[in-house]
């Protein structure tokens, strides 16, 4: 008998034992990764799937065009009741996604159906761990026909227009697709400053806004098809979607308070006029989905955006942390340590958000790039300090001025452009007052307030006495 080795239950034993890690082994190289988490994330603008798991997914997907619909191949899985929640996570009202199917399409192999509600144009990719997330795949869902948001914004206005004077002429009784495209073409014609190539195809502008029923009001001698100059402020809620942005300490969402307050904001502006110029406020997003930070830059672009106003809400690891604070685009350095480290951190919300980098549009990734000019910086600068007034009356600023870095959602060249941060959300008592409604309401009529002083003292450009 060999003194080195163990008798012969025990052998037995530690074979088993040895067994059973093998065979454990092989069941975890076949089963692949595990799914921790499905959501969905509707918009206008793109409908987003998200599949999070511990490690990266092989898929494979083809598209079919009649009915519309996108298929996905997930290898190395089995059907799990995680998939399964998908089907029911689509929402009735999702402008993209009709209906998910999901089933085993064989042996460790999972397929997902996504029928869609219209022409598309589908994105499917892979993102690392980040921040609190694994492994996650995504499934973007673009209308093949995009929104035309300037189109939108002017068919509102001629939608919600006042009854015309009793001395005005007849209005037509609709207005035609033509006659919005002309409207928006006689903006787009006289912006004095370069844009980002819109759409002016009439089908387009119909497709995507519902037209008015009627013409908008006139002056004597004014033809019946033209309106006054549109004064249009870009509101940029910060983070939604899957960036969450900062979190405090009671559960509150960075992304859901400024959602809101930029919706309460949007009221005041459509409510006001400037110089009799009618304004209107365009959101970069108006519900919980994410945009990228150049296309922010890109979209307001498209409208022409006479300002952008960026709303946050700051975090730092020190809960004593407090104060409001604005910021602008600096050429140079950043002008505090503080601003650097803030604008590092902000422009990392692409990474937590979710971005297909290698099919980021052209005009997107140029918009990510440094293109400001000294002259708007300065008008963000004017516009940073009278809104950094307005709230300074709410309570206490974090800084007492203006502070500069190089954010990326400020960096459009033709638009004055600033990040307000309205509070700490990690400090417990900010974030008490970021969550209540009045305090909201309050900060809404603050910034409400800074705008009209900004017009006030810095009239828009007369680019045309029309759209």
């Amino acid at each position: 008998m060999n003194p080195f080795l163990p008798e012969a239950p025990v052998r037995r034993a530690v074979l088993r034992a040895a067994g059973l890690v093998l065979l454990l082994g092989r069941q975890q190289i076949a089963r692949g990764a595990s799914i921790l988490a499905v959501r969905v994330w509707p918009a206008p603008e793109y409908s987003r799937v998200t599949i999070e798991s511990d490690g990266a997914l092989r898929t494979q997907q083809f598209f079919v065009r009649t009915p519309p619909r996108l298929a996905v191949d997930i290898e190395g899985i089995d059907l799990s009741p995680a998939l399964r929640e998908l089907v029911a996570k689509v929402q009735p009202d999702d402008p993209n996604i009709a209906g998910i199917r999901v089933g085993q399409n064989a042996p460790g192999v999972v397929r997902l159906v996504l029928d869609l509600r219209q022409a598309a144009l589908p994105q499917v990719f892979a993102l690392l761990p980040v921040a609190a997330y694994r492994h996650r795949l995504l499934l973007d869902l673009y209308p093949a026909t995009p929104i035309d948001p300037l189109a939108g914004l002017i068919a509102e206005r001629l939608r919600d227009a006042p009854a015309p004077a009793a001395h005005a002429p007849t209005p037509a009784p609709t207005a035609e697709p033509d006659q919005l495209g002309e409207l928006i073409a006689q903006r787009s014609s006289n912006s004095p400053t370069p844009t980002l190539p819109l759409p002016l195809v009439a089908a387009a502008a119909a497709a995507s806004t519902p037209l008015p029923s009627a013409a908008p009001p006139t002056r004597p001698g004014k033809h019946a098809t033209e309106t006054d100059r549109l004064i249009i402020v870009a509101l940029d809620p910060g983070h939604g979607g899957e960036d969450p942005g900062a979190i405090g300490p009671s559960g509150t969402r960075e992304k859901d308070v400024v959602l809101r307050v930029a919706q309460l904001l949007r009221e005041r502006i459509n409510a006001t006029t400037v110089g009799g110029n009618p304004m209107r406020a365009y959101l970069t997003r108006d519900g919980d989905y994410f945009v990228p930070l150049g296309t922010r830059v890109q979209k307001a672009r498209r409208v022409q955006a006479d300002l952008f106003v960026s709303i946050h809400a700051d975090a730092f690891t020190s809960p004593e942390a407090r104060g409001a604070s604005v910021f602008a685009l600096s050429q140079g350095g950043a002008s505090s340590a503080a601003a650097r480290w803030l604008a590092q951190k902000e422009n990392q919300a692409d990474l937590v958000g979710g971005i297909n980098v290698q099919l980021q549009n052209q005009h997107v990734q140029r918009a990510l790039l440094d293109m400001s000019t000294t002259a708007q910086i300065n008008d963000s600068l004017k516009l940073g300090s009278v809104l950094l007034g307005e709230i300074g009356g709410l309570g206490r600023l974090h800084k007492p001025h203006v502070e500069q870095a190089g954010f990326a959602v400020l960096k459009a060249p033709d638009i004055p452009s600033v990040l307000v941060e309205t509070a700490f959300i990690s400090n417990p008592e900010e974030e008490k007052r970021l969550r209540s409604s009045a305090y909201q309401e309050q900060l809404a009529d603050a910034l409400m307030r800074g705008i009209t002083r900004y017009f006030a003292r810095n009239p828009p450009l007369a680019r045309s006495r029309s759209v």
